[in-house]
């Protein structure tokens, strides 16, 4: 984890190999595993930290089970909006989520996730696999900033487990 100020925040490890289709994330965050796959899993904290803080989340579907669909806009304060969609194919509390992902702004490019949370004493390892339909789009993910996106998202999701843990 590094400091930013007084705050520690996550460090969010990437395996992106060249020629392959996926990339594999891992992260270590501050809390107990059951208190983050709820992070997870109910709209309204979800809401609270998903994507880049220059946006306001509006969850406009949230089926958080098996086969439930979901649907998130990001919405800028110029007013754009960018869409963002899929199904939870495996949903299982609190170890692993397995869905699938696809911006609206870039239709038929779909991608599987699957999020496991693995319990560290009072941490939670996160390693999320996403796997891509080609090298193609996986590359194209990785150009348009989704680093950046995922970090601030880890950062914004430390602090909510922050004050949720201190009862806020």
């Amino acid at each position: 984890m590094e400091t930013k100020g007084a705050r520690t925040m996550p460090k969010t490890e990437y395996t992106v190999e060249p020629g392959r289709q996926d990339i594999i994330s891992t992260v270590v965050l501050d809390a107990p595993r059951e208190l983050v796959f709820k992070a997870y899993t109910d709209p309204k904290l979800f809401a609270r930290w998903w994507g880049p803080r220059r946006y306001e989340n509006r969850i406009d579907k949230f089926e958080a089970r098996t086969g439930g669909q979901w649907r998130v806009v990001q919405k800028a304060a110029d007013g754009g909006e960018h869409g963002f969609r899929g199904v939870n194919h495996d949903v299982v509390a609190p170890e692993r989520i397995c869905q699938t992902f696809e911006y609206e702004g870039v239709p038929g490019h779909v991608a599987l996730q699957t999020a496991t949370f693995e319990p560290l004493g009072n941490q939670t390892k996160i390693v999320a696999h996403i796997v891509f339909e080609s090298v193609m789009d996986r590359d194209g993910m990785v150009a348009s900033g989704m680093k950046d996106g995922a970090d601030e998202s880890m950062e914004r999701l430390a602090e909510l487990l922050g004050s949720l843990k201190a009862g806020k």
